[in-house]
């Protein structure tokens, strides 16, 4: 493990921004897929698998919504933002939102494992993400500066 974070650490920018991209699009993937759920009924629920493992719960229940604003438009906007920030190549506007993506996530995660009861797949697969960009975005803006 500790080898693999080491490798990250000696990347360079040129990949974080690629993997960061990479990451973001798909982040981007999901929290549009949960957004259209919160909007819309689909006539095909891929993400319902029986009671306790579902979107729905999520994207139309008592989480769906924080202060009125759907919480998969609030992943959405986020992502769009790390994306961007790669695009910009912002390593600080990145670590910033991948933080309050992270924080954001595992509110909703807590609150679905233990209030609801119910595990979201693609809100899970959101949260991986999330975690993922936070750590390498962390590493990417600790790691001292290369000297030749």
């Amino acid at each position: 493990m500790f080898h693999l974070v080491l490798k990250f650490y000696d990347m360079k920018d040129e990949k974080f921004y690629k993997i960061t991209i990479l990451l973001a699009a798909l982040g981007t993937v999901f929290a549009s897929f949960l957004f259209y759920n919160f909007l819309t009924k689909p006539s095909v629920e891929v993400c319902t698998i029986n009671e306790q493992v579902n979107c729905d719960a999520v994207t139309k229940g008592d989480l769906a919504t924080l202060f009125g604003v759907p919480v998969s438009f609030v992943g959405l906007v986020g992502y769009v933002c790390v994306l961007a920030a790669a695009f910009f190549k912002n390593k600080k506007v990145i670590l910033a939102v991948a933080a309050f993506g992270m924080l954001f996530c595992l509110r909703l995660t807590f609150l679905e494992l233990f209030s609801i009861k119910i595990v979201c797949p693609v809100c899970l697969a959101c949260q991986i993400d999330m975690l993922v960009l936070f750590l390498l975005s962390t590493l990417a803006n600790f790691k001292k500066p290369q000297t030749w």
